[in-house]
């Protein structure tokens, strides 16, 4: 027999007193008790039980959430299945669970990715674990908890990526040089210094194997770029212009670079490399609250995207031989955004929110969702990439003026 709705509180009461009669056997006692893992949750994951919160959850009940998860993947679970297997099986045993989650309205989606998370969590804990810090894979479609890569920032991060389980992040320092950093499929390096005086966030695309192109705009307020050929890093190059943002930059193929920006009027400006040369500046018009963010998902496509005058998510689109006008996607941002692609006809776009939390609103190729948030404390517009058909990485400026990031899929 499941409890009924009016029995729930009841229900759940009894289950929080099960656990000390279960944890009585000498095997049972060696593994950490359930209030002891429930208070490693709360020390070292706190951002779950904000997420919770932000899924209208309130605290009493995200506990008591907690606690039936921790203590079922304690008490009831095999732990050597993988966290969504020990999720199913819950579901399976707690039907009532689902039922009250309905009754309540709250998202299922995002419950779903928060519990399967928190028994990831409980699974590390009991095994002797602690989840590994950097890019690995991950279960489906649950976004990795923020990890702290260092660094003192100044304003927004960019990043891209030249083949699978390669990124490359670049940011601003506090003394307005270019600094990179990059995971090469098994650790991070250190930051390295690579120069330059930045009075903007950068800009850097990828369009071959071991190819980077960085673009920043200078103290004169020019358009500069710098590059990695393969072997080194040339020289920085200025390209004119002038820039009332930081650029973005796209690849539609190789050897191809389109790069944008908001110049004068806060209009947009593209500048393109068409293999042998740079062209000429050309207008684009709009009304651009923000620098601009560019994608190309194929040899004929850009999406470009901006915050707006009434801070709105605005997107404009090459379709191969004209440009469209300018929608809005709606939002409201607190940043300029920023895009990236899975596959083609695919386009997630983040932005920083209200309460600072990073949102996501996504092309699946026939409509755009809905908003999502993602939860986090972000303090500068995010970066994002994805370098295969399963994999988002997305990076942003943490409360401490350090780097952060999330990532989804594998």
């Amino acid at each position: 027999m499941h409890p009924t709705p009016q029995q729930y509180p009841q229900y759940i009461a009894q289950q929080q007193r099960q656990p000390q009669r279960q944890q009585q056997p000498s095997r049972q006692s060696e593994k950490p008790s359930v209030q002891e893992i429930m208070q490693t949750i709360r020390t070292q994951h706190s951002n779950l039980y904000t997420q919770l919160e932000q899924a209208g959850v309130n605290r009493q009940l995200a506990e008591t959430f907690i606690f039936l998860i921790v203590n079922f993947t304690r008490n009831e679970a095999n732990i050597n299945q993988s966290a969504s297997e020990i999720y199913e099986q819950f579901q399976r045993e707690t039907p009532w669970f689902n039922i009250l989650i309905r009754q309540l309205n709250f998202p299922l989606n995002t419950i779903d990715r928060i519990l399967t998370r928190l028994i990831e969590i409980t699974v590390n804990i009991l095994r002797g674990q602690q989840p590994s810090p950097g890019p690995t894979p991950t279960p489906g479609g649950r976004w990795s908890d923020w990890e702290n890569l260092g660094g003192t920032i100044v304003g927004a991060p960019t990043v891209s990526s030249w083949q699978p389980n390669r990124l490359d992040v670049f940011a601003r320092g506090t003394d307005n040089a270019l600094y990179h950093i990059w995971w090469d499929g098994s650790r991070w390096s250190n930051w390295e210094n690579l120069g330059g005086v930045l009075t903007s966030s950068p800009g850097a695309v990828s369009w071959g194997p071991n190819r980077i192109d960085v673009f920043v705009r200078g103290t004169d307020n020019a358009l500069y770029h710098k590059w990695w050929d393969g072997t080194r890093w040339n020289d920085w190059e200025n390209l004119g212009g002038v820039l009332t943002s930081g650029p973005a930059a796209s690849s539609r193929r190789t050897n191809q670079l389109d790069v944008f920006v908001r110049g004068s009027n806060n209009r947009l400006y593209k500048r393109t490399w068409n293999g042998s040369r740079w062209e000429n500046w050309e207008d684009l018009g709009g009304n651009l609250n923000s620098e601009p963010a560019a994608i190309s998902w194929g040899p004929n496509r850009i999406d470009v995207f901006a915050r707006g005058q009434n801070n709105d998510l605005i997107h404009k689109w090459w379709n191969g031989s004209t440009w469209s006008d300018w929608e809005s996607l709606g939002g409201t941002l607190t940043s300029s955004p920023t895009v990236s692609s899975k596959r083609a006809n695919h386009l997630d776009v983040f932005v920083r929110g209200t309460g600072n939390r990073l949102y996501k609103r996504t092309w699946n190729g026939t409509r755009w969702d809905s908003w999502e948030s993602l939860g986090g404390n972000l303090t500068s517009a995010p970066a994002s990439v994805s370098w295969g058909p399963n994999r988002t990485d997305v990076f942003a400026r943490g409360q401490n003026g350090n780097l952060i990031h999330t990532y989804q899929g594998r």
